[in-house]
Order: C-alpha cells, then structure tokens, then sequence
C-alpha cells in the first residue's frame, strides 16, 4: 500500500497570487498533500493580529489532486485559525508561513504576518515553520531558496519540533545567490528609527507613511541571524511562545513588592 503523503498547510502575508506562496507551492507539491489558505490581498505587518470587529469569509478558489486553495478575508493568524476548522481534512504534519517577500530576521519578527503564521500554527501544537526573503520586490527570484526549503521540510516532518517553539528562517537577498549554506543563529537586537514620514493633504490635514531605518545594535555579533543574511548564508532562528523572563522572574520576588503598602 502507498504511504500517504505529509498534509502541509500553508498561508502567507502578501495575499494568494504572491509569487512567493506559488514558488512554494510549486517546489512542495511533489512531496506533499497541501492546502492554502491565504489572504486575499496583501497583510504584510499584520503580526498576530486577528479579526474581531467584523467578519471573515473563506472562499474555495481551486481543487486539483494534492493541491485546494481558499482565500480569506482575514489576517494571516485569521487564515490558520479558520483554515484548521474550514479547509484541512485532518490536523496538518506542518504548518508554513511564505514565501515572504521581505526580511523577518530580528526584531521585524514581532511585526511579522508571516511569523503569526508558525506562532498560530505553534500554538495549535503543530510543527510550523516561517520563510523569508530578503527582497521586497514582487518578481524576486526564488530559486536560491528551493533547495534549503525541501531539506529543512524534510528535517522537521522527520526529527518533528520540540513543544512551542517553531523555526524562524530568513533568506539573503536573491543577489546573493548561490547561498554558502545555512547558520543556526540568534535574533539579532536592534530597533527602528525615524518610522514616519510627515505629508501634508489638500484639505489641510496631515499623514503619515510608516519607513524607517533598522539600526543593529550589535554590528560586531557574528552569532545573529542579521550577520548571517549579510554575509551570504540561510539564517535559521529556533523561536519560542513562552514569553516569559525567566531571570526577572526569579528576581522580582526581592523587590519587595508585597510588603504592606503604608
């Protein structure tokens, strides 16, 4: 009897036609029984936000064997919610966020719709991985990626993921290409400034476009997954839910905080 196939559930942030979700679609479907459910425009920057003022509808848009796509009205984190009730037939082996087009790596992955993704698919208790390309253009070339994608699919639906956590995995820009291989990194600490760009309209009243710079706070780490992206190789950051400080915890029981308040 032939095994059946790993069930891959698959969304992005950048909407259904994105060229990045169909490159993946098209590099998995030999290996895999995927359903996609992505947004039906773009939702780049949506994090894990999630829909709750009004609501959200799921549309079949095509079946072929191995392969049923929806899109959905809602935000990435939307589409895995309502995609697990709606679209799978079973619980999937995998859940993957991407292609995105655009860099995740530090603390972009807080912003992040594709990384809402895997922390949805996480939260669900199943392996979830999230990939990024560092281009923002919407004809990049995704070939570099094809590769290290199918080794690292394969590596997690064999050796699985430990409880909460998921991968975080970001590709240097397609001029890079060939990659010298892949890092295992931390994310990198730094922080965005001068985020908005001033306009004035007609009727008097002034806007605003979300820019900014990313400044690295630590240029001279060769440990992070921005050094990585600088430098040619595939970042792979291990990425956890549990947001608790471990180290705060165990020091704030000395602040005295339940000393009677006089």
């Amino acid at each position: 009897m032939k095994a059946a196939k790993p069930l891959i559930f698959i969304s992005n942030d950048d909407g259904f036609r994105a060229k990045g979700i169909c490159h993946l679609i098209e590099i998995l479907r030999p290996m895999a029984e995927l359903v996609v459910v992505a947004p039906d425009s773009g939702r780049s920057g949506a994090g894990c936000s999630i829909t709750s003022q009004k609501p959200v509808r799921i549309d079949r848009l095509s079946t072929e064997e191995g392969l049923t796509v929806f899109s959905c009205t809602g935000t990435p984190m939307d589409c895995v919610k309502l995609g697990m009730e709606q679209a799978v037939p079973r619980t999937p082996d995998l859940v993957i966020g991407g292609i995105n087009h655009g860099d995740n790596s530090a603390v972009n992955a807080f912003y992040s719709g594709t990384m809402g993704i895997a922390i949805e698919g996480c939260l669900k208790k199943i392996p979830s991985v999230a990939f990024s390309l560092c281009s923002f253009d919407k004809d990049a070339d995704f070939s570099g990626c094809s590769e290290y994608i199918l080794r690292i699919v394969k590596a997690v639906l064999k050796n699985e993921l430990p409880a909460g956590t998921c991968l975080n995995v970001n590709f240097p820009s397609p001029e890079m290409i060939p990659y010298k291989g892949i890092r295992f990194c931390r994310q990198d600490k730094g922080h965005w400034e001068s985020e908005w760009c001033a306009d004035n309209h007609p009727g008097g009243l002034d806007y605003f476009w979300l820019t900014g710079k990313y400044v690295n706070d630590e240029p001279f780490s060769t440990d992070t997954d921005q050094w990585a992206l600088a430098n040619g190789y595939v970042a792979v950051t291990p990425t956890q839910i549990d947001l608790t400080a471990y180290q705060l915890l165990a020091d704030l029981p000395y602040w005295d905080l339940n000393d009677e308040v006089k």
